[in-house]
Formats: structure tokens, sequence, C-alpha cells
């Protein structure tokens, strides 16, 4: 499975959103500019999240985008359902090989791919990014 860039995207500005949403809603320009992304590329993406109620937006000149729920409720796999469609592999048609290697490879790589995609979270992905980047938050320097 690759993932396209349209979920490549919509990952990586939630993430960007849970880790700057703490003051409230943030603005898509900031965050297209943050990760190097098209605002109008990333205002597509964030159409498509809109849509399936994984984020929410203010309209207005101060406007901008929040999270719909907390990070922890927000799966990787309702991110990619949201911007990819299905992100299982297809179904393999026919009878006798093409059976089996439906049963006994793709059966087994979705079930497995959903495992583990229905279980990571939005919150996971940020926790992982800020122990990775060293991001510093809440830390005040006098």
């Amino acid at each position: 499975m690759k993932l396209s860039k349209k979920s490549r995207y919509g990952l990586t500005a939630l993430v960007d959103l849970a880790v700057n949403s703490g003051a409230g809603h943030v603005a898509l320009y900031s965050i297209a500019q943050r990760n190097g992304i098209s605002p109008q590329y990333l205002e597509q993406v964030f159409a498509s999240l809109r849509r399936a109620g994984i984020v929410k937006s203010i309209k207005g000149p101060q406007g901008g985008y929040l999270l719909a729920h907390e990070p922890d409720r927000i799966t990787v796999s309702e991110i990619l359902e949201a911007t990819e469609g299905s992100y299982l592999l297809e179904n393999e048609d026919g009878q006798g090989i093409s059976c089996t290697i439906q049963k006994l490879i793709i059966d087994k790589v979705n079930e497995e791919m959903e495992a583990i995609l229905e279980h990571l979270t939005l919150a996971d992905l940020k926790e992982d990014y800020l122990e990775y980047s060293g991001y510093e938050q809440d830390m005040y320097y006098i």
C-alpha cells in the first residue's frame, strides 16, 4: 500500500493542528506554511476532513480550523478513509489460485492493516512527533 499525497498531507496537517491548537483555532495558511504544503491543495484536503467530521472550520478573517474531537478519539483509519476512501487492498476476483491469493494474502494483509490503523490515533502521532522533534510547547525561558 502506498499512501497518496492527499493522505500524507492530511496526516501531516492534522498532527500540526493537534500540536498547535492549544490556544484555539489554527489558520490553514499557517499549517501550510509550516509544512511546505500548497494552501490551495491543503484546502481541498481539509474539505474532505471537514465532511468526515474530523475538523471544524471557523469562518471569517480570524478564522481557522479546530479538531472536531480530542486527538485520542480520531483514528488514523478515519483520517485515511476521509482522504483516500478505502485504503484496503482490492479484492481479487476469480477462482482457484485467485481465491487462494485473496484468502492467504489480501485478506490477511487487510485484517492486519485495519487492526493497526484502527488502534493508532492522532494523539499517538502527536505524542511521537513531540518526542521526536523535542518540541517544547510549554517551556518558557527568561
